[in-house]
């Protein structure tokens, strides 16, 4: 009997080269399926982002309500929520409020474990979702550090569907209408800042909805880049003032600024 006949368990293990050699082969799979390339060349002249002005915020959630509309979003998906924290002792407290939506990481953590690309960074810094690749594994809402992502469970807020629900969504420009069986139904959904209005030159409906100007939108990287909606100088907001990026620590630079 051949004991060092090819392929034999005890060979293989006893030769570094050949392991070494499994091992790369092994990772270079993972990174190639947990999803780690699809993230487009970035566009040198464009990154979308958002600058949102927490002294003007006032909690009225009318930014919750416009997204929804726009996006005809079910029960349960929320695409930016308002959260809030209640500070003080009786009888001095007060409140605060922090809209999230989206952060559009430029290091996303969702990108890097979708095992099939449906979840990709676009060259403007957006990132999206391709519900026709989209297995609704959730792997990505798992790995979100801002819980910025939700899942469609096909739940709808009246048993024949209101009228509005009947609307297809014109998300992504795809006009797509929920029906059982089909996606969006069973697919992970989030922000977009409206990719579908700004490809027809307007700003996201948060932005424009939001009635105390807290919501500032625009293009970073441009250096005279100004908010789409009501024209102050980005990079001054961001000089002049204090500001914040959550959970920056973790290296995802998310394009969601906070001016405390």
């Amino acid at each position: 009997m051949d004991e060092n006949r090819p392929g034999d368990p005890a060979t293989a293990a006893d030769t570094p080269v050949d392991r070494r050699t499994f091992l790369a082969a092994g990772a270079a799979a993972v990174a190639a399926v947990a999803g780690c390339g699809h993230v487009q060349p970035r566009d040198p002249s464009v990154r979308w982002g958002m600058i949102i002005d927490l002294r003007r915020c006032v909690g009225c959630k009318a930014c919750t309500v416009a997204c929804k509309a726009e996006n005809h979003t079910p029960p349960g998906v929320a695409y930016n929520v308002v959260m809030e924290e209640e500070t003080g002792e009786y009888p001095h407290v007060a409140r605060r409020f922090l809209p999230r939506p989206c952060m559009q990481c430029a290091v996303p953590s969702c990108t890097q474990v979708c095992p099939t690309g449906a979840t990709w960074s676009r060259p403007d810094g957006i990132v999206a979702v391709d519900y026709d690749k989209c297995i609704g594994c959730r792997y990505c809402i798992a790995a979100c550090p801002y819980g910025a992502r939700s899942f469609d469970f096909g739940d709808t807020y009246s048993p024949d569907l209101n009228p509005h629900e009947r609307r297809p969504s014109p998300e992504y420009g795809e006009h797509r209408s929920r029906e059982k069986g089909s996606s969006p139904i069973g697919n992970v959904r989030k922000c977009t800042f409206c990719l579908h209005r700004l490809a027809v030159g307007l700003s996201p409906s948060c932005a424009e909805t939001c009635i105390g100007h807290a919501i500032h939108f625009g293009n970073f990287a441009d250096p005279d880049g100004r908010c789409t909606v009501h024209g102050e100088s980005l990079r001054e907001l961001l000089a002049t003032r204090g500001h914040m990026r959550l959970k920056e620590e973790l290296g995802n630079e998310p394009s969601v600024y906070y001016l405390t």
